[in-house]
Order: C-alpha cells, then structure tokens, then sequence
C-alpha cells in the first residue's frame, strides 16, 4: 500500500432510494477516518460490526454495519471500509459528506478498480471486466465477462507472452553475448516457436466480433411495409405487448427499441414505420427515422405479407448486415407467388407458429462463423485487445519475413520485441526487465 496516496470514498450502490446503501472507504487513512466518525464496539477484519455514524458534534447521522478489510487482503489492496447504511439519498450523501470531512477525497470513476490494478490484484483484462460484469444484459454475456474477470483471458495472453520471452530471450543472448556458446537457432526452428504464438493471437482475434455483440448487443432492425406484422413480430418475439398493434397502417410513426435475450445474444430490436409514399410529414419524419436505423443495422427483419403477392422490397439493406424475409399471416394461407422466392422465414405471428424456427435461424446466422452455439463463447476480446493483437499480429509476420529472408538477427529481434510490447499492454505489464531475467537465468551469461 502506498503511504502517500489519498484515502478516497464513494457511494457503491447507486443512488436514490432503496432499502440499503453501501459506502466504501480506501486508503492509508481508512480505518483512522473509520474509527473518527463510527461509534461502536471494535471486532476482527472481515466481521460486520453494529454501530452509528455521528457528525463532530456526536448527533447521529445513521445506525450502520461497518467492515473492515485490511490490505493487502481487500480489493483495492489498501486498507478498506465498507459502510452499510440505509438507503435514500439525503443519508448515503450525509454520511459521504462526513467522510469527506473527516480527511477522505471523493473517488473518480472506476479508482476503486484502479487501485486494484496499481496493487496488483487485478490485470488490466480483469479490471475491464468489472465494468463487463456490472453491465452484461444477458446470462451469457455475463458468464463471459466472468470469466475474464477470473483471470482466463489474462492466462492466455500471459501463456503466449511467456512463449514468446523465451524466443526472444534466446534470440538476444546470442546476437548479445555470442562468446557464451549459445546455439542460435535455424530460422526453421524459431519459425516454430514464433508460429504456435500467432496461431494463440490469431484464436483471441477470432473473438472480437462476439465480444462486441455481448457488450454492446445486435442492432436489429424490423422494417418493411406498413400493416405487414412489425409491431406484431416485436411484440412476439419480446413476449408481451410492448408496441401498439393497428389494423390501421402507419401507425408506428417512430421507432421503438427494446432488448431480447436470444440464447445469450443480447439483439437490441428496433421496430420502425412503415415504408410507403406518403404526404403526411409525421410519417415521413417516422420514414426518414426508419431509414437511419438501417444504415446501422446488424441483422436486418424484413417483414413481408405472405397472404399478398411478392412485390419489390423498398428495403435498403447495408453492406455486411444479415437479412432475413419473413412471411408473416400464414395463418392465412401463403401466396403461391413465394414459392420460388429464396431464404424466406414464413411465420404466424397470430399463432406463433414458425417463432421458434425463426428464433433458431437468427442465432444460426449469427454465429455462422463461431464454434457451433454461444455456448462455445467463452472468452470475448474488446477493441482495446483487438487493436493489440492486431499490432502484434503484424510484428510477428514481419518477424517471420525478416527470419525467411535470413536478414540479420536484429531486425527479427525488434519486431519480436515490439509483439511483446502490445502483449503486455493488454495485460497491463511491462516485460523489459523479465527478458533479462530469463537471459540470466537460463544462460549462466557473465559466470
């Protein structure tokens, strides 16, 4: 614990109104601020203790539980306090504004988790997680950020940094110290160690894309003409009433948004107005909308009257988002005109019938280019890792080029270094002094 860093408070749970409220308290000053302003018997760390929280002049402010951890056995590792009050904003604030009074700073955003990344108790990859797990909108994405905050994705950037230390290590002491007898290695035979490495770089990329669709979820839009069952197909897929339905057409006049758990995929579903020629500047304003949703859209739901002929889509599908043509009414018996139509969804969304088919569908799409099902997701890198890994990827191809072209030693060596460089940026570590730790230790250099 560093003796010369603030002792910083905040309110843990958010604020308003609510049966309890949780402040925390860490730093070098924690337990003296903690034993200032709480009045109650001592006890061990770890142990809940009864007490109140008094202003200076000894009037309560409330009766509390207060904790004690002490560090480095906390999350911050520091010497931390956690106080358990009743919830409302006028007490958490009261007894905020008295820790702060009593010699305590107000934390930034996220200087909890900081610290515990400056303490070493967290890597920077499980640091990110904390946020992941506050915020993750499914069973999955939260199984995921999980366990990245259990330090998986962190072992597996480590495993492949340590690979490549070694090869690096190797590589410096002979271009370094030829005089200690050190065997250089073919080019073949570095190409092999350097290979399994990107082929690990290569498998953590592969995760990027589901990575962002259990952050962020799948921008899905659902559009086509008015009437044809958008606000049904919402509300069908969603399991309760959520848009207006009408016989009535254009009268979606906005759009609507609303999040669906599909098998773990968060979809952020987005109903809009219909598209049609139309004067009204209501509608066309709820049209234009319709049309800036698409521009964004991931998955695209294009929804059709099977009852009715095909006629031409006024649906402007953007590159790379998937489409899907569903045929809602079957109920009411489909057109002989879509017979010949391909990759068509047909669907009732009076009866339900085809949901589950278009459910599967969706999810099949969606990970086409995965391992089976988001059951095999388990660890997702965000665009800070993507970006290193990226970096990574392309010093190790140079390094390869460099080892192909039997250029000299060095140029191999720097681009292998400035890899190792965008590792340990992922992780949060510096690897300089590690290099020579290995060269030392495993070539006996300067006996």
């Amino acid at each position: 614990m560093n003796p010369e860093r603030d002792t910083i408070a905040a309110l843990a749970t958010p604020a308003g109104q609510g049966g309890l409220a949780i402040l925390r308290l860490s730093g070098p000053r924690a337990f003296p601020i903690a034993t200032e302003v709480f009045r109650g018997p001592s006890g061990p760390p770890r142990t809940q203790i009864f007490g109140r929280i008094v202003r200076e002049d000894g009037s309560l402010i409330d009766e509390v539980l207060l904790t004690r951890f002490t560090g480095p056995k906390s999350f911050t590792g520091e010497d931390t306090v956690e106080i358990t009050c009743h919830g409302g904003r006028l007490v958490s604030r009261a007894i905020l504004d008295r820790l702060l009074h009593a010699g305590a700073r107000a934390a930034q955003g996220g200087e909890f988790t900081q610290r515990a990344f400056l303490n070493g108790k967290l890597d920077l990859t499980q640091a990110e997680a904390v946020m992941d797990v506050i915020s993750a909108q499914t069973d999955l994405a939260l199984r995921c950020a999980q366990r990245q905050l259990q330090g998986h994705l962190g072992e597996r950037v480590e495993h492949l940094r340590q690979a490549l230390i070694a090869v690096l290590a190797h590589l410096e002491a002979w271009i370094d110290f030829p005089e200690e007898d050190i065997d250089p290695e073919t080019g073949e035979q570095l190409n092999a160690r350097i290979l399994p490495v990107l082929s690990g770089l290569e498998q953590l990329r592969a995760t990027a894309r589901q990575g962002r669709i259990l952050r962020e979820g799948v921008a899905t839009v659902i559009c086509g003409s008015p009437n044809v069952g958008k606000s049904s197909l919402l509300n069908l897929l969603l399991g309760f009433e959520r848009a207006i339905v009408s016989e009535i057409a254009g009268t979606t006049r906005d759009t609507l948004e609303e999040v669906l758990d599909l098998e773990g995929i968060p979809l952020r579903l987005i109903d809009t107005a219909g598209l049609r020629d139309s004067a009204d500047l209501v509608e066309l304003q709820g049209m234009a909308r319709t049309g800036k949703s698409l521009e964004e859209a991931e998955l695209v739901l294009e929804v059709c009257d099977g009852h009715l002929p095909p006629r031409p889509s006024a649906v402007e599908v953007p590159p790379g988002a998937l489409h899907l043509r569903i045929l809602n009414k079957m109920d009411l018996g489909l057109d002989p005109g879509w017979n010949q139509a391909p990759d068509i969804l047909p669907l009732s969304c009076l009866t339900g019938e085809g949901l589950a088919h278009l459910k599967a569908t969706v999810v099949a799409r969606l990970t086409s280019d995965h391992a089976g099902s988001p059951d095999a997701w388990n660890l997702a890198v965000n665009a800070r890792h993507l970006q290193a890994i990226n970096k990574a990827r392309d010093h190790l191809r140079d390094a390869l080029d460099q080892l192909a072209a039997s250029s000299p030693p060095e140029l191999a060596a720097v681009d292998l270094r400035s890899a190792l460089h965008q590792l340990a940026e992922i992780v949060g570590r510096t690897d300089i002094e590690e290099i020579l730790d290995v060269v030392f230790s495993r070539f006996c250099i300067g006996k």
